[in-house]
């Protein structure tokens, strides 16, 4: 991609007074927004409101220059937490925020804490405020409008920048994405690092800018550094100046940062040295004092050639560096993360930049150059809206009725296929993910058939090996991406892929797949991906102690009730391979539309026999077994008594035992109903309706548990037990809730069933108990 710098000024000494008049306004505004919402708007609670004005800042200078001067609309920013008064007031310089909003920060449905793609007001390219995740999405965001562009089309082109604060760089989350192999060909991706060597209580001692810079360039990033502004670089030039520079260059940081809590005088007192005093003799007061906060990241002009030094042919970075507060009173102190300005220091800081405190949100007077740069600017960087296309028609039923014995982890490959044939303009929406799993999680047979995406086509020296069964044709037209094994990475992919129905109107259907045990791992990005309107599809698996050989370290316990508990996704675990695919049809055609919704799907690899599911033959009652299906859980056995002696309601892998266990219950005399739960979440949701709490659907429970055959209950699952301990309140009944505790055990099926309890003869014992 080319951004040739001529497309790209202002650059003259006049623009860059204009630019300098427009950066004191948006560090007043941004400073405003946050002593109104704490000081100004009536707080009757006394709870603290909090913002950073400190943190925002730091970072004025640096999105002053992109978005008045860089900035195009193609491109996309993801900007640090604690600068979204910064954002706003940008925005609300560009017309692009109305002015009632400044004084809402942190209100209910006012401006949010955060940047948030679905709750700000405003323009927010990416929410953050998950410390790494909002940082590293935009490689993510990149790599999947490079998919976009390449498979269906309509995402164009586009820098993805992200700004992000020194502290972030602790985060494991960037140093995994700044490694994946997929990263390093991105050359659209720019982030900018607000190094102001301050974190939330202190002055970090030991920043070690130049490890992190060469960090980055092992990873194959251009690196830039923007240091020094334009009055130390000349400094330096004078006698002395070489001496100042190894002497600021050498200092630790805590010793630099107290030299901007100093008056002049001190500053010469703590300078004092034989081969400085030449150049500390012929500065007054005021040069001195303006010199030693002159950085690169507050230096406009820097900051400008900086950004046209940047190579699109691979990612870059920029080490900006910065003054935690610049242009405050509180300005370099350690403790001001979170402090307020006095009344005293804000009517100060009001005269400074040119404007009142009595009227704190006027803009610039019409027809003065600052007026015409935001003119300019808006024109500049405004978006046609979104044309969103629709996903194309996906089958509810496939309409085969699997049989024999498999897994429904085998099962998600075969829906997949089927897919192709059944809805093939749908299924080249799906774009499938794993961590380097694709083999063991069975989507071998997925990716022979629709191959791996990569940016340009590669060779596949293994295509003529008869051996081979798992052909790796990477090509742009691919439809599935292999990441390297960091879960963070797949899940942040997945996350972004899932955004391109309302970035671009260009929907897709993304399918992450990775081991279970590792979904808690990777939630709470996923979770925030959500949160930033990403719809897509998790798939968990193997799954449980059922995948006993693995060992405890490898077998999920808490994954079913973490689902149940995910706002914005549906959760299924089914029991059969006909259930995956119908909630596998079902998640899919909830994806890429703006009242959609992401879905969890567990499954496992424990054979089944299929002939238990029991699948209607009959048109009409095959229809009202799928939507039971969907909608959370089915009767799959129903005793032939009026009512039953005990209801079993199993979920997933279990119901295997569930089945053997009523059978056998009924050559003790005991009969009972065996119910097939596929989604905890849904008839959550529904007993919820039923109290006025939601505003589900509620008719899943009278389906699966109706009251007239209300039974004393035991619930069983591969999981923790709690998951579906809820269900005893559908009829207020007494039960026994089954399930994993426990860290698992290696060792065979039956031996890690019947040391958890959920083997069939502890299932027994249960019914009996509660049916005594």
């Amino acid at each position: 991609m080319s951004s040739p710098a001529a497309e790209r000024t202002p650059g003259t000494a006049a623009d860059t007074e204009v630019l300098r008049e427009v950066q004191d306004r948006v560090l007043w505004l941004s400073t405003a927004i946050i002593d109104h919402a704490n000081r100004v708007r009536p707080n009757p609670t006394g709870l603290k409101v909090g913002g950073h004005q400190a943190s925002s800042a730091s970072m004025v200078s640096i999105m002053t220059a992109l978005w008045f001067a860089r900035l195009r609309a193609e491109d996309r920013v993801s900007v640090k937490p604690h600068a979204s008064p910064v954002l706003h007031a940008i925005n609300y310089l560009l017309d692009g925020l109305d002015e009632k909003y400044l004084t809402s920060l942190r209100e209910f449905g006012g401006l949010q804490s955060y940047p948030s793609r679905s709750k700000d007001p405003d323009q927010v390219d990416y929410s953050t405020g998950s410390v790494g995740i909002g940082a590293t999405a935009p490689i993510w965001g990149a790599l999947a409008r490079r998919y976009v562009e390449s498979t269906t089309g309509g995402a164009g082109t586009g820098r993805q920048y992200s700004l992000v604060g020194d502290a972030e760089l602790d985060e494991g989350a960037v140093w995994e994405s700044i490694l994946d192999p997929n990263v390093q060909e991105l050359g659209e991706v720019v982030w900018i690092v607000d190094l102001n060597r301050q974190s939330l209580d202190r002055v970090v001692p030991n920043i070690g800018a130049t490890r992190l810079q060469g960090m980055f360039d092992a990873a194959g990033w251009q690196v830039l550094t923007v240091k020094y502004g334009r009055l130390l670089q000349e400094l330096f030039e004078h006698p002395g100046g070489e001496a100042l520079r190894r002497r600021i260059d050498d200092m630790p940081n805590p010793e630099y940062q107290r030299l901007l809590r100093c008056t002049p005088a001190q500053l010469r007192e703590r300078l004092a040295a034989p081969e400085l005093a030449p150049l500390l003799d012929s500065l007054d007061d005021e040069t001195l004092h303006a010199a030693i906060r002159n950085l690169g990241g507050h230096d406009l002009s820097a900051l400008l050639d900086s950004f046209d030094a940047i190579d699109d042919r691979r990612p870059t970075v920029i080490f900006a560096y910065t003054v935690k507060g610049f242009g405050l009173a509180s300005e370099g102190h350690p403790q001001n993360h979170s402090s307020l300005l006095t009344a005293e220091q804000l009517g100060q800081l009001a005269e400074r930049v040119g404007t009142s405190v009595d009227d704190p949100w006027h803009k610039f007077p019409e027809g003065s150059a600052a007026a015409r740069l935001c003119t300019e600017t808006a024109a500049r960087l405004h978006r046609e809206p979104v044309i969103a296309h629709e996903v194309p028609a996906i089958p509810a039923d496939i309409g085969r009725t699997p049989s024999g014995r498999t897994t429904t982890q085998a099962a998600l490959g075969r829906a997949l296929l089927d897919l192709t044939r059944e809805a093939p303009e749908a299924a080249k929406l799906v774009v499938t993910l794993c961590p380097d799993v694709s083999s063991s999680t069975n989507l071998g047979g997925w990716v022979n058939k629709v191959g791996v995406w990569s940016p340009q086509e590669r060779v596949d020296w293994f295509a003529d090996d008869p051996e081979t069964i798992l052909h790796w044709r990477e090509r742009p037209t691919g439809q599935h991406l292999e990441l390297g094994i960091a879960e963070v990475n797949l899940v942040s992919a997945l996350g972004e892929l899932g955004t391109t129905w309302s970035r671009w109107g260009r929907p897709l259907l993304p399918i992450g797949v990775l081991y279970d045990p590792f979904v808690e791992r990777a939630l709470e990005p996923w979770s925030f991906g959500i949160y930033g309107g990403g719809q897509s599809i998790l798939v968990g698996t193997p799954s449980g102690v059922t995948l006993a050989p693995e060992g405890g370290a490898h077998q999920s316990v808490t994954t079913p009730s973490v689902g149940l508990e995910q706002p914005g996704c549906i959760t299924y675990e089914p029991a059969f391979a006909i259930d995956v695919e119908w909630t596998l049809l079902a998640s899919l055609a909830r994806l890429g539309r703006p009242d959609g919704t992401s879905a969890y799907l567990r499954l496992s690899t424990r054979p089944v026999e299929q002939n238990l599911a029991a699948v209607p033959t009959d048109p009409a009652a095959r229809e009202r077994r799928r939507r039971q299906v969907v909608a959370g859980a089915y009767p799959i056995r129903t005793a032939a008594v009026a009512r039953p002696d005990v209801t079993i309601v199993a979920m997933g892998a279990m119901v295997t035992e569930a089945l053997a266990a009523a059978d056998r219950l009924d050559a003790l005399g005991k009969h009972a109903d065996v119910v097939c739960v596929t989604s905890a979440g849904l008839l959550f949701r529904a007993l919820q309706a039923r109290s006025g709490q939601d505003t589900a659907d509620t008719w899943i429970l009278d389906s699966a548990l109706p009251s007239e055959r209300s039974a004393p209950m035991v619930t069983v699952l591969d999981g923790h037990p709690h998951t579906l301990a809820f269900l005893a309140n559908v009829h207020r009944v007494r039960a026994a809730h089954l399930g994993v505790t426990r860290f698992g055990q290696s060792g065979d099926l039956e031996s890690v069933y019947r040391h958890h309890g959920i083997d069939t003869d502890n299932i027994i014992r249960a019914a009996l108990d509660v049916a005594d």
